[in-house]
């Protein structure tokens, strides 16, 4: 059903055309009786519910989905409304919004942006460095952002890339943050809290374990993830006693959190996420990567 959901929704994000709404009605208007001139005022058809039949009769969402829409408000532009959605089924949701002209004839998938201000600005003015393990100078020209997980494959996919990648980009600044996506990754947030407690340690360590951490991907578990960390704090040359002291601390984990809601914020919802100086890159694309390094460090 979650695979289902999830490839239906994906043929609705994709939609970025206008499309005529369709009318549907549970009575059929006998010969000769006219229709209302604005039924998108009556009680019976207003646009919230011509939304809903139009999207469940388009994407196929049967009964198996739960569908709230509204309530409508005013957009940026005068003739077109604002109709928040929300589509669920079992423990998946996703929101989107469609904007409709107030006729309710005819619907808009997609994002109106002003352009006449920065569309990073909202990203920049909650993402920085902060007091995060990073290599690179502070004063790089391109700081890039990276938000993952230990667990993640994708996540060790671009670990891989970067090894090769921040070498030969002495222009880049890389910070790390911690997004343990601990609803499907056991074990990410012991390491995630391990992590943490060799930077408080002794910071140049850092990116030791965690390249150790991604290496050593495939032979932890929830099981023996405890007995790794500690193995490998051992092998990165970490005092082991205050190590394990930190690992037991509920602080440490406060401070993981913060990182994730910082994610939140920002609208991750996967791993790995970046920033290159604010535009975002989702996965481990290395071209994307280049691109958005060699634009910033241009200009």
């Amino acid at each position: 059903m979650s695979r289902k959901f999830g490839r239906l929704l994906f043929l609705f994000l994709m939609l970025f055309a206008v499309r005529a709404v369709a009318q549907t009605s549970s009575k059929s208007a006998s010969p000769g009786q006219s229709k209302p001139s604005d039924p998108a005022t009556t009680k019976t058809d207003t646009i919230e519910t011509r939304i809903e039949n139009y999207l469940r009769n388009t994407y196929a969402w049967g009964p198996d989905y739960q569908l709230k829409v509204g309530p409508n408000k005013p957009s940026p532009l005068p003739a077109l409304l604002e109709v928040p959605f929300t589509v669920s089924m079992e423990d998946k949701s996703q929101t989107a919004t469609v904007y409709v002209d107030k006729t309710g004839k005819f619907i808009i998938r997609g994002e109106l942006s002003d352009m006449s201000v920065d569309p990073l600005a909202d990203i920049r003015s909650k993402l920085s460095p902060g007091d995060s393990p990073s290599i690179g100078p502070e004063n790089a020209k391109v700081t890039l952002i990276e938000f993952a997980d230990f667990e993640c494959p994708s996540c060790r996919q671009l670990d891989l890339i970067l090894r090769e990648f921040m070498p030969r980009h002495p222009e880049v600044r890389l910070v790390y943050k911690n997004f343990p996506l601990t609803e499907i990754h056991p074990w990410a947030m012991t390491a995630a809290i391990a992590a943490q407690c060799t930077y408080q340690q002794d910071p140049a360590k850092f990116w030791k374990i965690h390249d150790a951490i991604f290496d050593a991907q495939d032979s932890i578990n929830p099981t023996n993830v405890w007995d790794k960390m500690i193995d490998l704090a051992n092998e990165v040359g970490l005092n082991i006693d205050p190590y394990k002291a930190c690992l037991a601390d509920p602080a440490t984990a406060k401070i993981i959190v913060e990182s994730v809601e910082l994610g939140h914020a920002l609208n991750v919802t996967g791993t790995p996420t970046s920033f290159v100086n604010a535009r975002k890159v989702v996965g481990p694309d290395e071209v994307q990567i280049q691109q958005y390094v060699d634009f910033e460090a241009s200009k």
